[in-house]
């Protein structure tokens, strides 16, 4: 089942403690696309300049994504320049050139409006909107957002909430959405204003899914060594997607399945710089590292709570 995903392209320049990148490919729907593909076919919209290196995303088409959607535009592509430090939660956004991202407005190409399952990056809600009036019937919808559409463009945002079924998010985005310093309560406001499930993503330390009747932490794969976490959580997202297009299932325990696979594909972004890592990742490394994961977080309840007295 192939996954729509609309977000940015960009070129990326990083700094980190373990050195730094310029002119690096990067963006939502590349980080998201680098992930997902690893699991189910993906169509991928978005727009670059005249200046980007589209040769660059040759390895995606190899693994089967359509690049159709993307569109060349006059002018410069977006570019982004951070710097982290020594704790790689702490970053800075040093620039910002949105280039032709700044006049974005998506086209989803005909063949692309029959997407079962949508994922809309982290776009303005505006154009998150015009893109649900695009599709026809999707299945399932998730939307990310951050801070600043938050602030600036609350109204649309809540307008789009009420069409998607999931919404991902930080847990600081969660808090500032909601008005509500307790994540649970953050989630459940979230809840009665549309997505049936949210996924607060919280960096090294995991993610947590909350359904109508559930709650599912997953931890942050343990890595010793963390270069670059730009892109981590569409890498998540991606993984996560992934996974659910290809069970088609939409249960409780795939939504959990899902978490994880989100879990192990984010924690592989962030092991080099850009999406290198996502390049050369192979299926059976994601199946290992997932045999991993359930080892990790399994244990067997063998004594009970002696009773009082």
């Amino acid at each position: 089942m192939s996954i729509l995903v609309v977000g940015s392209v960009a070129l990326d320049h990083v700094e980190t403690s373990f050195g730094s990148v310029e002119e690096a490919v990067g963006g939502s729907a590349v980080f998201f696309s680098a992930a997902a593909s690893m699991l189910a076919p993906v169509q991928m919209v978005g727009v670059v300049g005249s200046d980007y290196p589209i040769e660059k995303l040759d390895f995606l088409a190899r693994r089967g994504v359509d690049l159709s959607g993307i569109e060349t535009a006059e002018g410069e592509s977006f570019r982004w320049k951070g710097r982290y430090s020594y704790d790689l939660n702490d970053r800075t956004t040093i620039w910002t050139q949105l280039g032709v991202f700044a006049h974005f407005k998506p086209s989803i190409p005909e063949h692309f409006r029959d997407a079962r399952t949508v994922f809309l990056g982290n776009i303005d809600p505006v154009l998150q909107l015009d893109v649900l009036d695009q599709v026809r019937n999707p299945e399932l919808v998730a939307a990310d957002t951050m801070n600043f559409w938050i602030d600036g463009s609350r109204d649309p945002l809540l307008k789009m909430l009420e069409r998607v079924d999931i919404l991902m998010v930080n847990d600081g985005e969660a808090r500032q959405l909601a008005d509500e310093p307790n994540l649970l309560k953050a989630a459940r406001w979230i809840q009665r204003h549309g997505p049936e499930w949210v996924v607060v993503k919280k960096g090294e330390h995991g993610a947590v899914l909350f359904g109508r009747d559930t709650v599912f932490f997953v931890p942050a794969y343990p890595l010793e060594d963390v270069f670059d976490p730009t892109g981590a959580g569409d890498a998540f997202a991606g993984g996560f997607f992934g996974y659910l297009g290809r069970s088609g299932g939409r249960s409780d325990d795939d939504f959990r399945r899902a978490m994880v696979y989100g879990s192990v594909l984010g924690s592989y972004a962030v092991e080099q710089f850009s999406v290198d890592r996502l390049k050369t990742l192979t299926a059976d490394e994601v199946n290992e590292r997932i045999r991993q994961f359930r080892d990790l977080t399994a244990f067997d309840l063998e004594v009970e709570a002696a009773p009082n007295g």
